[in-house]
């Protein structure tokens, strides 16, 4: 695929995503998708994304759309197998796997699946950037080009209570993200959705960096915001679903071939 075929797709609605979900079988779209779920948990590890036991990230099943995997509670980031992962319903009921469930994966990420068919996946833990900058109960400013792929797509949920527990505060989160791709949670972290594992956790990389870029730059001085209309275009551009996909391929090479041992 060059990339006029990913701009002329962008451009027609189109996904354009080499061997896409409509190319496999379910049973090839789980194996898929449970490849990709820990090859996610695998970088959110390289990069330092694990705090304790918070964090979580859940990709909805291919045949049973009220049911999502996700990582058992208590297995570092860096060492967790496909092997390893559960399957929930949204009872909160271990289906298939064995291992933990952790109780505020399930609120949030029950929650942003039942409401929103669209997202396949959804991705959150308590980076070090992120969380600094969710305490400034900010959304990011158009800083940079790679900061416009949440330009108008992305809210602050500024309605901290503690540890995500209730059922309630699930609710609450699911219903303020909307149709974006992403949400800061004040005083928490991060949050950011897809249609694909793929581009779940490229958002959050990206937001990741970008709530850094934004500390360095405030740190630095006052920075110069991107005028709407330029950063309204980028987006179109650096902020679709493809792009958040093949974003996302180089650092997959790139942990797939440094540990291959994830996929047992």
């Amino acid at each position: 695929m060059s990339v006029n075929d990913i701009v002329m797709n962008q451009e027609s609605g189109m996904s354009g995503i080499p061997g896409s979900s409509d190319e496999r079988t379910p049973a090839q779209e789980r194996q898929h998708r449970k490849r990709m779920l820990t090859a996610a948990f695998r970088l959110f590890g390289k990069f330092g994304f694990d705090e304790g036991v918070a964090g979580h990230i859940t990709v909805r099943d291919p045949e049973r759309p009220d049911h999502f995997w996700v990582n058992p509670m208590g297995v570092s980031f860096k060492k967790i197998k496909m092997s390893q992962l559960l399957l929930v319903n949204h009872d909160g009921e271990v289906v298939e796997g064995s291992g933990l469930l952790n109780g505020a994966a399930f609120t949030i990420h029950s929650h942003i699946h039942k409401a929103h068919p669209r997202i396949t996946a959804a991705a959150h833990s308590h980076s070090l950037y992120g969380k600094s900058w969710s305490s400034l109960g900010r959304p990011l400013d158009p800083l940079t080009q790679d900061a416009c792929a949440f330009y108008e797509d992305h809210v602050l949920f500024d309605d901290f209570t503690g540890v995500v527990l209730e059922m309630s505060e699930g609710e609450r989160i699911a219903a303020a993200l909307g149709d974006n791709k992403a949400a800061i949670l004040q005083n928490h972290g991060l949050l950011t959705v897809g249609e694909s594992v793929e581009s779940a956790t490229w958002w959050f990389i990206t937001m990741e960096r970008t709530c850094q870029a934004q500390l360095l730059a405030e740190a630095a001085g006052t920075p110069k915001l991107i005028k709407p209309e330029a950063a309204k275009i980028t987006h179109e551009t650096v902020g679709s679903e493809l792009a958040g996909w093949f974003s996302f391929q180089p650092l997959l090479q790139v942990i797939t071939d440094e540990q291959p041992d994830m996929f047992d």
